[in-house]
């Protein structure tokens, strides 16, 4: 008789009332993190998304302006799907995002206006398992990092507090997408299926690349992986750092 497999992550059962979700791009955080998000949103959390570019330079067969429009689009639909209304999308340049002092400032400045619990963003790591990572995602990744703390520090970015009124905040916790995960967020039945809506929202996008998986297929991939890590039906797999 073969024996059931221990869980091998923990569930993360913080209690959060607040998450900003820090991407680079308009459909990064629907590979999977968009289920978490709509977990926390049918319980009443509070979510929004910090989007750094308009993922202009994304479909190289079609104008970079037209793409822009067409991926915010796509964006402001699948948060509708997962409960988000609270989206900004930056106009930083797609591919050629920098981790640099303006992109920090940029992050903490929405830290300290949103004033979240927890931040989630998707993996810095050059080869996170399914090859090499893009550029951006690495530049986010780390300016996340580094952002959350700028935020927590009075003393930088002095101009927010003195002309904008805001106050420095710390965040306490930072949940990595993509990573090799340490913990995982349980989902129901209904979170998993709205994740999948809304990266399928993105279809634009998703036509111009013919060898995508299908959404269905890519999310229960990794939501299925994530509950069985954890030891229940369903779950996101995620990288837990405690930040503050």
């Amino acid at each position: 008789m073969a024996t059931a497999q221990a869980p091998t992550l923990e569930l993360f059962t913080e209690e959060v009332d607040r998450v900003l979700c820090v991407v680079a791009h308009p459909d990064d955080m629907e590979y999977g993190g968009s289920a978490a998000v709509a977990e926390w949103t049918s319980r009443g959390v509070q979510v929004g998304y910090l989007l750094l570019t308009a993922g202009e330079a994304g479909i190289r067969n079609q104008d970079p302006a037209e793409v822009a429009r067409l991926r915010a689009d796509e964006q402001r639909r699948a948060c509708e799907l997962v409960g988000v209304s609270d989206l900004t999308i930056l106009d930083l340049p797609d591919g050629l995002l920098q981790a640099d002092v303006a992109t920090r400032e940029q992050i903490a400045r929405q830290i300290r206006q949103f004033r979240p619990d927890a931040v989630m963003c998707t993996t810095w790591e050059m080869e996170p398992g399914w090859g090499l990572n893009h550029a951006d995602h690495r530049a986010a990744g780390i300016a996340v990092v580094d952002a959350i703390r700028d935020a927590d520090n009075p003393w930088l970015f002095r101009s927010q507090l003195t002309e904008e009124h805001l106050d420095a905040w710390g965040t306490r916790w930072l949940l990595v997408n993509g990573a090799a995960p340490t913990h995982a967020i349980e989902l129901s039945e209904q979170s998993v299926e709205r994740g999948i809506a809304s990266l399928a929202a993105h279809e634009v996008y998703l036509a111009a690349l013919p060898d995508h998986p299908a959404p269905r297929e890519l999310i229960t991939g990794i939501t299925d992986g994530g509950g069985a890590a954890a030891g229940v039906p369903h779950a996101l797999p995620v990288r837990v750092f405690p930040m503050s």
